[in-house]
């Protein structure tokens, strides 16, 4: 379909109280139908999410999850806005699945996009800038192939833009949105630290052929 106007998307937007670009993906997924697209916001359940967004969560829980081998570990901390929420199944089974979804994106490193700091930011800047394929580039074009680099990579490293695991149709953030409107209560993810066994250590390296010939005096 056509590119949805800005103006249209700003009327959604005040009419619903939800994001930018929730906004755009339900007009575009009703073909710019303003009534439609209120029906989607709200199947969705990104309208009460939004209502909720501002409001304190100071609850929550600490989760866990260890891979299968325990060779990769999760701790999570996700808020709520009430202990009786924070007991409840349904978030509990959320916490689970967000320490799970952690374990298995191993890019992942911080919770949302606008989390990664300036200095970082720039250095993958600066990598994707040095690249071979773009030396015969001119600037402005090396800028533009660049700045789109780097909004994917942003996203690899933000939690809340993955395919959630158990439905690739969604993100995490979207997850989230759902839960919201369905515990009813605000819902953050606020900090996680990942475990990769052995990570950092420097393995010793092995000379197979100088042991074999140690143990046989030479003959190999």
């Amino acid at each position: 379909m056509a590119e949805i106007p800005a103006k249209l998307v700003k009327q959604l937007r005040d009419k619903t109280n939800a994001g930018f670009g929730d906004c755009k993906k339900a007009l575009e997924a009703t073909d710019g139908d303003m009534e439609k697209a209120i029906e989607w916001l709200r199947q969705k359940g990104i309208t009460k999410a939004e209502k909720a967004a501002g409001k304190i969560t100071a609850e929550g829980l600490v989760g866990s999850y260890i891979h299968i081998g325990g060779r990769v570990g999760v701790l999570v901390e996700v808020n709520c806005q009430t202990d009786f929420v924070a007991r409840n199944e349904e978030f509990q089974a959320l916490v689970k699945d967000i320490a799970m979804q952690i374990a298995a994106y191993q890019n992942v490193e911080y919770v949302r996009v606008e989390d990664i700091p300036a200095d970082v930011i720039e250095k993958e800047k600066s990598i994707e800038m040095g690249k071979d394929d773009l030396g015969n580039k001119p600037a402005a074009v090396r800028e533009k192939i660049v700045a789109g680099r780097i909004e994917k990579r942003l996203k690899e490293m933000s939690l809340m833009d993955q395919p959630y695991i158990k439905d690739q149709t969604i993100t995490v953030g979207d997850l989230l949105k759902q839960k919201i409107a369905s515990i009813g209560e605000n819902i953050q993810v606020r900090r996680f630290v990942r475990y990769v066994m052995g990570e950092g250590i420097e393995k010793q390296e092995e000379d197979f052929a100088a042991e074999v010939a140690a143990q046989t005096g030479g003959q190999v």
